[in-house]
């Protein structure tokens, strides 16, 4: 395993610097040897989207962790008083959310966030890959905001996760549909359906995009809705821990929103936006 106890503490520190009393450990999915003996090899299934070598090169290098080991380590950080949640980041896997939902409620999670980062094997979010980002120059950047919106429909109402992480990922290349708002309106209307609540993240401000997790229009039909919100950065590096939270909240209190949803065994209380 790759955590350890004193680089969850450094995380909690770093996250208490930027005034973010609470934190929701969410590694991806993908990287456990267990989720993928439930999924199997999709990407088999698709061998003749140039993609697929790619996505299988990439789970073999990832998919080597025990989802048992992480869970224990995280419970072991709350046991040592850590303000902690136990958490994953689920990914999609169309039409297989029933068997990764059985999975995982063998666990004591407490939060469960879920992402769209591939649309079929192509993963359209990684922009350091020339032959995944050479897809954009080749598909129909409307279909491909609509099939994001489908593939995050579909998570959404599979109930196997509790918050939607980086709703509008699908911009994060720079792609951005002409008419946004049909798209916005769809995965707005999605997760109201679903009740659940709504990252707002920061990670998006040190992307090709440049621009927060929802955009502003999106966040806008998105409170409308009375959707709740919880927030995050991009905190694959100890330094981005807690990034820009303020920000976050002035966007969230600017439209009158003064909580977020806190999770304890994937049930959703309202908390303070910021530390008091």
């Amino acid at each position: 395993m790759w955590f350890k106890l004193d680089q969850i503490a450094a995380y909690c520190d770093e996250a208490a610097a930027h005034g973010v009393t609470e934190l929701a450990l969410t590694e991806h999915a993908n990287r456990f040897v267990d989720v993928m003996a439930t999924v199997g090899p999709f990407w088999e299934k698709l061998g003749h989207e140039p993609t697929s070598p790619i996505m299988a090169e990439y789970f073999d290098f990832h998919a080597r962790n025990s989802l048992e080991q992480y869970v224990n380590l995280a419970q072991a950080a709350k046991d040592q008083g850590l303000p902690v949640k136990i958490g994953l980041e689920v990914d999609f896997y169309r039409g297989q959310m029933d068997d990764v939902s059985s999975l995982l409620a063998q666990y004591p999670f407490d939060v469960l966030i879920g992402s769209v980062h591939w649309l079929g094997t192509w993963q359209f979010d990684d922009i350091d890959n020339d032959v995944q980002m050479h897809e954009w120059k080749v598909r129909d950047v409307e279909r491909c905001w609509s099939d994001y919106a489908e593939a995050l429909d579909e998570l959404a109402s599979s109930n196997s996760v509790d918050v939607l992480a980086h709703p509008d990922l699908i911009k994060v290349a720079g792609h951005y549909s002409s008419d946004p708002a049909e798209f916005w309106d769809r995965m707005a209307e999605s997760a109201q359906r679903a009740d659940v609540s709504i990252e707002c993240s920061s990670a998006g401000w040190v992307k090709p995009i440049g621009e927060q997790y929802p955009a502003q229009g999106f966040l806008d039909r998105l409170v409308a809705k009375g959707l709740t919100f919880t927030t995050a950065s991009d905190a694959h590096r100890l330094e981005r821990v807690g990034e820009r939270s303020g920000d976050l909240a002035d966007l969230l209190e600017a439209r009158g929103v003064h909580q977020l949803a806190s999770y304890t065994q994937r049930q959703r209380q309202l908390v303070p936006i910021r530390a008091s």
